[in-house]
């Protein structure tokens, strides 16, 4: 599929081959379509071999015939998972060519916005895209910190929780959040330093640059607190192995002279007077239990039990 929009108005208009003024946006791509894109626009053989493999990384390249970036992002950065999705973008002086396999939330976005904003221009479209796809990252990183948050509340009302399943798999969300946005802030930078642009929007490249360091910054703030929260999880259990430790401790101490009471009368002395004696027995139990309170009791007191 083929769109294209005037820069100056904003309109839409069914594409025939013009290169000036105009943003053209494909979206999986036929081979004939290619062959027209092609045809109009000087495209470089490696920043289009790059733009059509799968799953290439973000990166940015100045070109003899144009400016490039592909860049990737969130496709559902409100859920939480891992999905992706990638524009690559042909900077030209007087035109923008931006391909995608179904488009981004940020491409979606900034088309819409031609012609009711300040966009007229390629240089500007290309900051906009950049720009709506670093908030992407930041919705993202709110997401995560809403389970992060969620999460260590849980391990905090519950300590015999174990977080440990979920702590790993929000790890590997923010780990692949932390590189996406540095591929990003990479990629970004780059086109930044080399783009053929005027000073204006070289540092639209650098705010969008500065987006991306910031969304990364996020992703590596979470991944710290998960890290805490599990450290925590871990003294938490350490605590209550301890006190359960101590618990069967103060147990054992209180039947160890009950134990010592009952060997000693237990011992088969024909001249033990306990042994005859009518209130033996009762007194046997009275010591028993009596040892047993007292040192309980005094465990109690020093906060042994």
């Amino acid at each position: 599929m083929i769109r294209a929009k005037r820069l100056a108005t904003g309109e839409d208009f069914t594409w025939n081959g013009e290169t000036k003024g105009v943003w053209v946006d494909t979206q999986d791509s036929t081979a004939e379509e290619l062959v027209a894109l092609r045809r109009a626009f000087s495209l470089n053989r490696f920043a289009l071999e790059d733009a059509l493999e799968h799953g290439h990384w973000s990166r940015a390249e100045q070109y003899p015939e144009h400016a490039f970036i592909t860049i990737r992002s969130y496709a559902n950065p409100t859920q939480a998972d891992e999905f992706t999705e990638r524009v690559s973008l042909f900077i030209f002086p007087e035109a923008i060519l931006s391909h995608s396999p179904h488009g981004t939330l940020a491409l979606n976005s900034v088309w819409t916005l031609v012609g009711r904003e300040t966009i007229n221009s390629s240089q500007e479209v290309a900051y906009e895209i950049l720009d709506h796809t670093a908030d992407t990252f930041f919705t993202m990183a709110d997401t995560l910190e809403a389970k992060v948050d969620e999460l260590e509340e849980r391990v905090f009302k519950n300590s015999r929780e174990n977080p440990v399943e979920q702590v790993f798999e929000l790890k590997h969300l923010i780990g692949q959040g932390r590189r996406l946005a540095t591929d990003a802030r990479e990629a970004s930078a780059l086109l930044g330093r080399h783009a053929n642009a005027s000073a204006a929007d070289l540092v639209r490249y650098r705010d969008a640059q500065d987006s991306f360091t910031r969304a990364a910054s996020r992703f590596e703030g979470l991944r710290d607190i998960l890290t805490s929260l599990l450290d925590l999880h871990l003294n938490l259990q350490s605590q209550r192995m301890n006190e359960v430790m101590r618990t069967l401790t103060a147990v054992s101490v209180i039947f160890l002279p009950l134990t010592f009471l009952a060997g000693v009368w237990g011992m088969n002395y024909q001249l033990m007077p306990e042994l005859h004696w009518k209130y033996g027995y009762a007194f046997a139990w009275s010591s028993f239990l009596a040892v047993g309170l007292v040192l309980a009791y005094y465990f109690k007191r020093r906060g042994w039990w």
